[in-house]
């Protein structure tokens, strides 16, 4: 899309606080406070801190004292981990049990000043284990369930992601209601929509009222000769009519911060042509999935992304990394006008 096909700017839009999830620069592989030193000099309103190896220490006073820094400079961190699903192929019991990870998660949000601990069930291979998506998002329910006191008592939200194939945004949806959405809500990331077959402006619709933090991409999809290919993409690459979907972002949830997570330049192919695909997807529903097809429709292939043979590939990532997440950084304010310091 370009320029002139953006409306201006509301002010709606300029309320939404911006911010980055720190896994879009993963390979600098920097510690917190590097982290937010960097959100400093972007003028960002927000560092989604998506995991806890970040963090040089899990106790108290470093943490508060991390979060003190953090504001001082004009930025609120959100804090978060990973599975939460005992039996995902996803979960890794580095820090205990589920349960544990979850109280430990609860404890770092408080203590660095988060209103929510984010987590998630696992990945697309969960939906093929025994029992599939169902049994999975059985078990994440009783583990929220088992935490849900700590959580109150902290006044931290637990924000479930529907992460890399796992869970549709409808799935997403009654495994909040299930847990108990007082406590529990949805960290809504975009580009994972169209890695479930869905149209990331459909799965805003759907997530968007329960939707506590983010993980914004854009993502490009074309058909090939077996079902479809998906490439995330910074915003503005890609098939989200940004300007469409912040405005609808700021109706359904304009305390939620409009955090990116730029994962670029990564083809995945789905060959939903290909009967056996939808073994997984049980209780898939047409009409969302109508709307995925549309997208590849209108799609065309990318070039994906890829070091250069023989090279140090970790400055390149980084390199790259770095100038896609800025580079959606300045779309955002400047095309579509999202963030309290435009």
């Amino acid at each position: 899309m370009s320029a002139a096909e953006i409306s201006p700017p509301s002010s709606a839009l300029s309320q939404l606080k911006l911010g980055f999830d720190n896994f879009s620069i993963r390979a600098f592989r920097w510690k917190a406070e590097r982290q937010i030193a960097y959100a400093a000099s972007l003028k960002l309103d927000v560092l989604f801190i998506s995991d806890l190896d970040s963090y040089e220490s899990l106790e108290a006073p470093y943490l508060r004292d991390l979060g003190k820094k953090a504001r001082d400079q004009g930025i609120e961190i959100y804090a978060g981990g990973w599975s939460i699903c005992p039996s995902s192929v996803f979960f890794r019991n580095k820090w205990g049990t589920a349960e544990e990870l979850l109280a430990l998660g609860i404890r770092v949000a408080q203590a660095v000043g988060s209103p929510v601990f984010r987590c998630i069930l696992g990945k697309a291979d969960d939906r093929k284990s025994e029992g599939g998506i169902e049994a999975r998002i059985a078990e994440t329910v009783q583990v929220l369930k088992s935490q849900r006191s700590r959580a109150l008592d902290a006044g931290v939200k637990i924000a479930v992601e529907n992460h890399a194939g796992d869970m549709q945004s409808w799935e997403l949806v009654r495994l909040i209601e299930e847990a108990g959405p007082e406590f529990v809500g949805a960290t809504m990331d975009s580009g994972n929509s169209t890695w479930t077959l869905e149209d990331p402006r459909q799965a805003l619709e759907i997530l968007g009222p329960h939707a506590l933090v983010c993980g914004l991409r854009d993502s490009m999809v074309w058909e090939n000769a077996e079902g479809a290919v998906v490439q995330w993409s910074a915003p503005g690459d890609g098939l989200i009519d940004w300007a469409d979907y912040a405005r609808r972002f700021a109706e359904l949830c304009p305390n939620t911060p409009f955090t990116v997570e730029i994962i670029s330049g990564i083809a995945r192919p789905f060959p939903y042509l290909n009967p056996d695909f939808w073994k997984p997807y049980p209780q898939a529903r047409a009409t969302d999935f109508a709307r995925f097809v549309a997208l590849a429709k209108r799609g065309h292939a990318l070039t994906p992304f890829k070091a250069p043979e023989g090279s140090d590939g970790i400055p390149i990532d980084q390199e790259y990394q770095k100038t896609q997440l800025e580079r959606a950084l300045t779309y955002l304010r400047e095309k579509v006008g999202v963030g309290k310091k435009v």
